[in-house]
């Protein structure tokens, strides 16, 4: 992942870091409920072991950092509103992290969800 070499040493961050990042900025954003998997397999793999990564993938390709993140949104929300401030939120809270750019941040809409049935 992205690292930084000096005389003294090297910091190397994890994929995983980053993705607990992206989840915890994800979480705060307005309008999200939740997030959830790509796939029904990794769903079931969620039931059994508590990941603080569940539902964001991090990509990176020695200069790129790609974030995908697989969300549920509250239902009665404007979902590109929603989806355009968990991408800029996710954005800002991990550059400012890692102080190095992101350079794209996906948000998959898996669902929608009503919490308050007044």
């Amino acid at each position: 992942m992205p690292d930084e070499s000096n005389p003294i040493g090297s910091i190397k961050i994890s994929p995983g870091a980053i993705a607990t990042i992206a989840y915890h900025a994800a979480r705060q954003s307005y309008g999200v409920v939740g997030l959830t998997s790509k796939n029904l397999v990794n769903g079931l793999t969620q039931v059994l072991v508590k990941d603080p990564t569940y539902g964001v993938e991090v990509t990176y390709d020695g200069q790129n950092i790609i974030i995908d993140l697989y969300v549920v949104i509250e239902y009665g929300t404007r979902i590109k509103s929603v989806a355009l401030s968990v991408r800029n939120t996710v954005r800002y809270q991990v550059e400012k992290a890692l102080g190095m750019p992101v350079s794209e941040v996906n948000v998959h809409v898996r669902g929608l969800r009503v919490s308050d049935p007044d």
